[in-house]
């Protein structure tokens, strides 16, 4: 008897072996993980920030405020947010229609939304550009109406939409899939109108979904350039996007020019997208009462 005491207290004094990780390595991996984030990112942000100030503070402000530059971020940011809200809003419901409806030519319809991903952006703007030039099969109706899209700033926004609508489509998508059609049709046997349906369930549900895809819309706007550069026509202070400026100051050896203008892409985007990714964190919190109704 004592001897089986002796041995359980000597098997309870032996200190538990640390179970090994799943993924060994942690260390090296992470070392890995900052160098290649270095060399790729952190240290070529760090010289166009140093290339950026180059000329001083002074010189930095003079660059930023002069009208060309100004005018081209307005219609950069302008046309790059309004091309998101479109793309919100249509590819919300291009998202809908190819999740729950089931149709002759669906699948044809849901690798056409990838087309801007597959297509070279050049051949995007060349192919815009040759439907809503005033000569084009579509520009020529919108020109006699008084609406001509090419060469000016709607054509821009155009070429925005274009490229930017598989980015709202195929992340709202998941969404769509994972709501479950047993929530939607219990809404609607309690007496719920379609509308409120959508306005009560789908929408707080995949309102991250959707924040989500207008980001990844507008900061793909926001620096395009081979899709815009054709049917924007390039007027300065009318239709010149500010990724067309960068390289026209570097064309023009100006090269502290266009890492000012790139280094105020820079930070705008990324303060845009550090604000709706806070705005898609508290939405849960905000929609949840919704939800619940």
């Amino acid at each position: 008897m004592n001897g089986a005491v002796h041995a359980l207290t000597t098997v309870e004094r032996v200190p538990a072996r640390k179970s090994p990780d799943v993924l060994p390595g942690f260390g090296l991996s992470l070392g890995y993980t900052v160098v290649y984030l270095s060399l790729i990112l952190l240290i070529p942000l760090v010289a166009l920030v140093l290339k950026a100030t180059a000329g001083g503070w002074q010189g930095f402000a003079a660059v930023l405020t002069s009208p060309r530059v100004l005018a081209s971020l307005r219609l950069t940011f302008g046309a790059a947010f309004i091309a998101a809200l479109v793309n919100a809003v249509f590819g919300f419901i291009t998202a809908w229609v190819l999740v729950r409806y089931r149709f002759p030519g669906r699948r044809l319809l849901d690798a056409i939304v990838d087309l801007p991903f597959a297509l070279p952006t050049a051949v995007s703007g060349i192919a815009l550009t040759a439907i809503f030039a005033p000569e084009g099969s579509l520009g020529r109706f919108l020109t006699s109406i008084g609406w001509p899209i090419a060469y000016t700033p709607s054509g821009v926004t155009v070429a925005m939409v274009f490229i930017g609508l598989p980015f709202v489509v195929r992340t709202l998508q998941p969404a769509f899939e994972e709501l479950a059609a047993e929530l939607t049709d219990a809404a609607a046997s309690l007496g719920a109108s379609p509308w409120k349906v959508m306005a009560k369930v789908v929408l707080p549900l995949t309102f991250p979904s959707l924040i989500s895809g207008f980001s990844l819309a507008l900061a793909r706007g926001i620096g395009e350039y081979g899709s815009i550069v054709f049917i924007s026509g390039n007027l300065p202070f009318k239709t010149e996007i500010t990724s067309l400026l960068v390289i026209t100051k570097l064309e023009e050896f100006d090269y502290t020019g266009a890492a000012v203008i790139a280094v105020v892409m820079l930070t705008a985007s990324f303060l845009l997208l550090f604000a709706i990714n806070f705005i898609q964190k508290r939405s849960l919190k905000w929609l949840a009462p919704s939800v619940e109704e």
